[in-house]
């Protein structure tokens, strides 16, 4: 039944594209630019049981906030996975999820294991985490300030020395814990001794003098 809403659905959004003229055709695909040959280049389309891949609903938004903040708000790999690195090898902790979610270890060449790491780093202009409707970034302070009218809220309140606090303090203050501390004797204190500026993109083209 998903399956069949989901086809008509897609059919039907399809057609309104075409009309509003925000469908381009080329190569094969030419003759459909005329409205009655897209109409019948669809017609198997609609003949044919379309596979829609859908998971189980999530158990309220507790699991929601569990599952999609793994995603969000960490690295491709964490400190604690990894095991060794010596000779220009790394080894690693990973969970095979073909054979029942075993614990493995994989060891693997530097070089090959940055390679598969930065595989998972965002391209320059990609953003990980996107807003919209009144969390969208170029109208969000407007919004917020309607729903906060809206639900009888106060208005928010300008900026204090408190927000402006680093944010190890806020969360050693929120939590208890501190940042600081040193994550494997848990003694020691982490102290910052360097900041590592970003490589300056090459802004002169490259010419290929073979």
């Amino acid at each position: 039944m998903l399956s069949r809403l989901f086809r008509r659905l897609f059919l039907e959004e399809l057609v309104k594209a075409f009309d509003a003229g925000k469908l381009e055709f080329f190569s094969a695909l030419e003759g459909c630019r005329d409205r009655r040959a897209l109409l019948r280049y669809l017609v198997p389309t609609r003949e044919v049981e379309w596979v829609v891949y859908a998971k189980r609903p999530f158990a309220g938004p507790e699991q929601v906030l569990d599952y999609v903040g793994r995603y969000t708000h960490r690295v491709a790999i964490s400190n604690n996975r990894l095991l060794d690195i010596a000779d220009g090898n790394v080894t690693f902790r990973y969970k095979d999820y073909r054979h029942g979610s075993q614990q493995k270890t994989m060891t693997l060449e530097a070089e090959e294991f940055i390679r598969r790491f930065l595989l998972h780093v965002l391209p320059d202009g990609f953003q990980r985490i996107r807003y919209y409707g009144f969390l969208g970034n170029r109208y969000r302070e407007e919004k917020l300030a309607r729903c906060r009218q809206l639900l009888g809220m106060p208005a928010c309140a300008p900026p204090t020395t408190e927000a402006n606090k680093d944010y190890l303090d806020r969360y050693e203050e929120l939590t208890g814990s501190s940042l600081r501390e040193c994550p494997v004797c848990h003694q020691g204190r982490m102290v910052k001794t360097a900041v590592l500026l970003p490589f300056p993109k090459c802004r002169t083209a490259i010419t290929d003098t073979s």
